[in-house]
């Protein structure tokens, strides 16, 4: 499968979660056998030429991503994750959403000092969380240079932002104008 046709795969829904959004749903995607598996094989390839050592997620939708690269390549997948879902002692980390803000968990004896971590989401809009999943990361020990994404929102500036905070950015879609 080429990017065009895991694009293809993706669904536009109108109007969610608030008028005059268009969402890209990749519900679509990860229910299409051979879609998905293009996809996980396309972020591996990345991932392994990032000199990945393991693969962190963020929840929900990066758990499924990431955490079937992290089993193609068999390494080790590190939960970024929502609070309270963690029973042991976390690293957290409060983040700036757009109305208000979010916090984000990492068990830190989840990871090695200097373990080299790629970050994976399946969405890259605005950035926010996956700058404070970085940081979280790097708080925790990682060396997080890498972060990949299956679609990637361009003119919300996601990537642009987390460039300037030094990580590589790359996806295997993109919707500009949205």
């Amino acid at each position: 499968m080429t990017p065009d046709d895991l694009k293809a795969l993706i669904r536009d829904v109108p109007d969610f979660p608030k008028p005059g959004i268009l969402f890209r749903d990749i519900t679509t995607l990860i229910g299409n056998g051979p879609g998905l598996a293009a996809s996980v094989a396309m972020l591996a390839e990345h991932a392994r030429a990032a000199g990945a050592e393991a693969i962190a997620g963020i929840e929900a939708r990066g758990f499924i991503f990431g955490a079937s690269v992290a089993a193609q390549l068999g390494l080790g997948f590190v939960p970024v994750r929502k609070p309270g879902k963690l029973p042991v002692p976390v690293l957290a980390l409060d983040y700036a959403l757009e109305y208000g803000t979010d916090t984000l968990e990492v068990d830190p004896g989840a990871i090695a000092a200097g373990q080299k971590v790629v970050l994976i989401d399946d969405l890259i809009a605005t950035g926010g969380t996956a700058l404070a999943a970085a940081q979280l990361l790097r708080q925790a020990g990682a060396v997080v240079e890498q972060a990949l994404f299956v679609i990637d929102l361009p003119d919300l500036g996601g990537a642009d932002r987390l460039r300037a905070a030094d990580l590589k950015v790359d996806s295997l879609v993109a919707f500009p104008g949205h």
